[in-house]
Parts: structure tokens; sequence; C-alpha cells
């Protein structure tokens, strides 16, 4: 996969926006080509709930150990899920403590739950709530999604209805 174009702005020493940064995001985990049939590209995280704005960011973000999801604050990247005939396959069952907001790029991708599946395109979004879902590409092109994911609990409601323990992909 090409990882693409990141541009990060800021603020110079007068507050005059500026870009800091233009390029190929940083990857230093190693998702990135592995058996598992996708690829998973940082963009940006802050551990932050609410992100301070600051001139310059501390450091770079993507220069961290790698995390399936954010324990605190957000997350986005872009992953590219291969077909089966690209060495891609479904992924296991699995449940995030996460909000995520998932918008297919290009392909096409089966989002399966405990009681259905849900076919999605280019432009069609899935907000996962914490429920117990997988992902596979049935076709036979690679299917890219930008995930963006923020850090959620689990209501005391919600938690009273799920099995305990409870499973969660960290």
């Amino acid at each position: 996969m090409g990882r693409g174009r990141r541009v990060v702005t800021g603020h110079d020493e007068n507050g005059k926006s500026v870009v800091i940064a233009d390029g190929v995001p940083p990857q230093d985990h190693p998702m990135q080509g592995t058996a598992i049939g996708a690829d998973f590209v940082e963009i940006w995280s802050t551990p932050e709930a609410v992100p301070a704005l600051t001139s310059l960011p501390d450091g770079e973000p993507t220069a961290r150990p790698f995390t399936i999801m954010p324990a605190t604050g957000h997350l986005i990247r872009i992953i590219d899920i291969y077909p089966p005939s690209m060495g891609g396959q479904r992924t296991v069952m699995h449940r995030t403590r996460t909000l995520d907001y998932a918008v297919v790029i290009e392909g096409e991708i089966v989002l399966v739950l405990s009681d259905s599946e849900v076919v999605l395109g280019p432009g069609e979004v899935v907000v996962q709530r914490g429920t117990d879902h997988a992902w596979e590409n049935r076709t036979d092109k690679l299917t890219r999604i930008a995930f963006f994911h923020v850090a959620g609990e689990f209501s005391d409601e919600l938690l009273a209805k799920l099995p305990q323990p409870l499973e969660l992909m960290e």
C-alpha cells in the first residue's frame, strides 16, 4: 500500500498558521505488511480526551508502540484489508472499548455482527459502538477504510447485558 501523504499544521512564533509536516507519516509498528492480510497506517493520535491545540505537537504521535485501540484519547488510521486472493482473511470477532467511525474509501467490506452482516462500499460510514464484530473482504480487490477511534467507557446498563468476563481487543 502507498502510505499516502499527511499534512500537519501548526503555528509559528508569531501565531501564523504554517505547515509543520508534509509527507508520508512515519511508521514504527509491526502491523504493516504482516500475514494478517491487512496493513495499518497510523496517521495521528493524542492521549487526551480533549486534545491541547499547541503551536507545535509534542513529538511524533506515530512514534509509539502499536496498539489496536487507544486506551485514552483518539487515533486515526488507514487500514487496507486484502481480499483472499492477496492473503486476506476474516478478522476474529472482537469488541473494543471505543467509539469508532469507519469510512470506506475504496472497495467493499462486510461488517459481521452477532446476528447479521452489512455490506459497505465507498463513501459509506459505520458508527461502531463497542459491539462484537468482524471485518471481511470477500471481493478480489483491496479495500481501504479510514478509522477514527475514540476511547470510551461501557455504561453500567450495557455491562449488565454483556458476557462476563468482558473480552476486549486492546
